[in-house]
């Protein structure tokens, strides 16, 4: 996501609250949990006056992400709406058109959906955002199978 809102940032846990809530709906729906994921933010602190993140503060968090990204070698990346997937996707990217199509760069796939928050915001946008999840889902039992294959060679 691109930052922590403010009760992210007093508790220091992601997505409480009612987005926190869609978003557990939507890994359930997926088979997931939070327990099998990482959750992390573009931005590390909430920006004041719940305004969105300037160009210049995305900027000087993307070497942190960068090396999160580094140590823990996901195989998977989902960008949770339009900001984050313009980050880390393409500059260009538009989530209505292109939500839940797959890329793969280096040795991980990626995949934008729409934030939690616009889904309760618009609900005609969940079915969409199921679907997309069933496919996160999908992928993730997926790679973790070819994962456990692998490590039976070591």
């Amino acid at each position: 996501a691109e930052a922590p809102g403010a009760r992210e940032d007093e508790e220091g846990i992601p997505f409480v609250g009612p987005a926190g809530r869609m978003f557990d709906r939507l890994l359930e729906h997926a088979g997931l949990s939070r327990e099998e994921i990482y959750i992390t933010n573009i931005l590390k602190c909430h920006p004041p006056g719940n305004r969105s993140p300037r160009e210049d503060e995305k900027d000087s968090c993307m070497p942190y992400l960068r090396y999160e990204t580094y140590l823990l070698r996901p195989r998977i990346i989902v960008c949770l709406g339009r900001v984050a997937a313009q980050q880390i996707i393409s500059p260009d990217y538009r989530i209505t058109r292109q939500h839940g199509t797959w890329i793969r760069r280096k040795n991980c796939e990626l995949t934008a959906v729409y934030h939690p928050s616009a889904i309760l915001r618009d609900p005609s946008k969940e079915e969409d955002a199921r679907r997309d999840f069933e496919e996160i889902g999908r992928r993730c039992r997926e790679s973790s199978h070819q994962f456990l294959q692998s490590q039976d060679h070591i």
